[in-house]
């Protein structure tokens, strides 16, 4: 509303005296901030849009990158799981991507009880999240040194939409804890066995896993139920 036609709106009585002018005063004043408040937000929001810039070569979808590291042991809700993770950056081009990924450190040499998330953009690394919520992931564990090398295959194969599945799938994490790593890929339908099942087998494929490494697979409705990610999995060979 403009600020003007408030006033006309408002305009005092005769004889009301200064209290009421001063009080129209201070709501056109109380106006003009909140009309600059909403245009600072939504040119926060244009700011926030990412777009391929000029010449680059543009993904399908939008992805972000995301880190979390906990003490293990500890009970985590999914309150405080949100607030644990970090949102390190969105991209939406080859080179933007490269521009992120070349300076961020590799899962080998993370230490502790770390994860790097790589998500669509929109889509938060948790079970509850509405994208996630009906879905579940396919879980490689590996002896340790090799988290860095698949970790990049997994995440360019994911960007190149060589999983071939629509827009199944949701992203990928990979976890560094003390005996092994672990990563996954996650997808938005765990009841559609024939896409689980292709996203396994192009698993296989883009990691060069031997015939008879183990993969596992759990919903995010069983994650929710035993608060774990890699307990009680089904497991395929």
């Amino acid at each position: 509303m403009a600020p003007g036609g408030s006033a006309g709106r408002l305009s005092p009585a005769a004889g009301s005296g200064g209290r009421r002018r001063r009080a129209d005063s201070a709501e056109r004043k109380s106006l003009r901030w909140t009309e600059v408040a909403a245009a600072s937000d939504d040119e926060q929001q244009i700011r926030r849009a990412v777009v391929p810039g000029p010449a680059e070569h543009p993904l399908q979808y939008n992805y972000t990158f995301w880190y979390s590291r906990r003490t293990p042991g500890r009970p985590t809700s999914s309150q405080s799981y949100e607030q644990n993770i970090k949102q390190i950056g969105t991209f939406a081009s080859v080179e933007q991507f490269w521009r992120f990924y070349s300076h961020m450190v590799r899962p080998g040499d993370l230490t502790g009880h770390s994860d790097f998330h790589l998500f669509k953009e929109g889509i938060k690394p948790m079970w509850e999240d509405d994208a996630n919520k009906n879905g579940g992931k396919w879980i490689i564990r590996l002896r340790k040194g090799l988290a860095s090398r698949c970790w990049e295959n997994l995440i360019l194969a994911m960007l190149g939409e060589q999983f071939m599945v629509g827009e199944e799938i949701c992203g990928a994490v990979v976890s560094v804890r003390f005996q092994e790593d672990i990563i996954s890929i996650w997808n938005k339908t765990a009841s559609d066995q024939a896409t689980t099942a292709r996203i396994r087998d192009t698993l296989r494929r883009v990691l060069n896993l031997p015939p008879n490494t183990i993969m596992e697979y759990k919903t995010h409705t069983d994650s929710i139920k035993d608060n774990s990610s890699f307990r009680n999995t089904k497991i395929t060979l």
